[in-house]
């Protein structure tokens, strides 16, 4: 566990879902990004190697520290243009989810604990820990004794596994397994 005491004075962010694979960790001395970069360079996580370097600009946390930090204008995006071959997919996209949803018995109403199901064999309750100990309220990870592909996240109430949930469903831990996430039954 030598890789984590960098981790103590930093703060991981997730931005969005089309950064998955990617996250922003911040550290308050320089000294100790140097460091954590030097020794998890090359790291292997989930059958990778980690890439990292140096962020080319400040954060908005440390931009605040610096007393630098000016607040950038929030991207609007133009609502679509009707009938455009951009608005059909999604409209499809979501008659058949929604219409999956209804027909699966698995849907709980929302909980503080997750069921993970479509894991892979090399799961380990370290693996998962590390995926969902960055969302806040996050409690800890049970695996089911005899049983590889499936597992429980629990967290301090039902809208921190809400988000999380969304965040992370069909996340490839392996290329051959997209986590399937459910809330789990009472």
């Amino acid at each position: 566990m030598q890789h984590l005491q960098y981790l103590n004075n930093s703060s991981i962010t997730l931005k969005t879902l089309k950064m998955r694979g990617q996250a922003f960790v911040i550290f308050k001395e320089i000294q100790s990004s140097t460091n954590a970069l030097r020794a998890m360079q090359g790291f292997p996580f989930y059958d990778k190697p980690m890439r990292i370097q140096y962020s080319k600009t400040d954060s908005d946390m440390i931009a605040k520290i610096k007393g630098t930090f000016s607040e950038r204008p929030k991207r609007v995006k133009p609502p679509p243009v009707k009938g455009t071959d951009e608005e059909m997919p999604r409209k499809k996209k979501k008659n058949k989810d929604s219409s999956s949803r209804s027909h699966a018995n698995s849907e709980q109403p929302p909980n503080q604990i997750l069921f993970l199901t479509n894991l892979p064999d090399e799961t380990s309750e370290m693996m998962l820990s590390m995926l969902f100990n960055q969302f806040p309220g996050f409690k800890e990870v049970r695996l089911v004794p005899n049983r590889h592909d499936i597992a429980f996240v629990e967290f301090e109430n039902e809208l921190q596994s809400g988000a999380a949930k969304d965040a992370l469903q069909g996340f490839k831990i392996t290329p051959t397994h997209a986590m399937k996430i459910s809330f789990a039954k009472k």
